[in-house]
């Protein structure tokens, strides 16, 4: 796949399909997102793999925090359980944080590059991906659960891999409404 047609025709996965994902397409998933634009070099980007255990107790904690604010019944609370389980990986992409408020905004942005890289670099091998900001990585719990110093570093994205299930194909605007030009 050319890069114009990865970039027209990534989506965001919210059904995965089982199987397994060749571990040469995440690595040069992740040289993809190593390559994003970065102002200064700073390479902000963390890419944390999370292993089972840490991924149940995650999943855990995103139904548990699911079902606090909704008052999900057990029956989506599985649901959500299956949803979560169901991607091959999950990787939790994190930023260091600058001292400078300037700096931190340019070091999200290029973290944002980086899982857009990862993510077309992906979809290019017929993997799906998809950036979730769920309450889980605003939780201290997740911190802990990672090892993470939230002085140090923010979390910015769960970041789910694998085989496609369903492709979704939402409604975009046409480029007339969000194209303006000044003279």
């Amino acid at each position: 796949m050319d890069t114009h047609e990865a970039l027209l025709t990534r989506r965001t996965i919210h059904e995965f399909a089982e199987g397994p994902v060749d571990e040469a397409t995440i690595l040069r998933g992740l040289e993809a997102a190593l390559r994003a634009p970065n102002h200064k070099l700073t390479n902000p980007w963390r890419f944390t793999r999370v292993g089972p255990d840490t991924r149940q107790k995650i999943i855990d904690l995103g139904v548990a925090l699911k079902t606090a604010s909704k008052n999900l019944s057990e029956e989506r609370q599985q649901k959500v359980r299956r949803k979560w389980s169901a991607p091959y990986a999950l990787f939790v992409v994190s930023t260091v944080l600058a001292n400078d408020p300037l700096r931190r905004r340019e070091d999200y942005a290029a973290c944002a590059c980086a899982i857009e890289n990862f993510s077309l670099s992906l979809w290019a091998d017929g993997v799906g991906s998809k950036w979730s900001t769920s309450q889980v990585i605003r939780d201290p719990q997740t911190y802990e659960l990672l090892q993470f110093d939230p002085d140090d570093e923010e979390i910015i994205a769960l970041f789910w891999v694998g085989r496609p299930g369903t492709i979704p194909d939402p409604p975009r605007r046409p480029l007339e409404e969000v194209l303006r030009e000044v003279q």
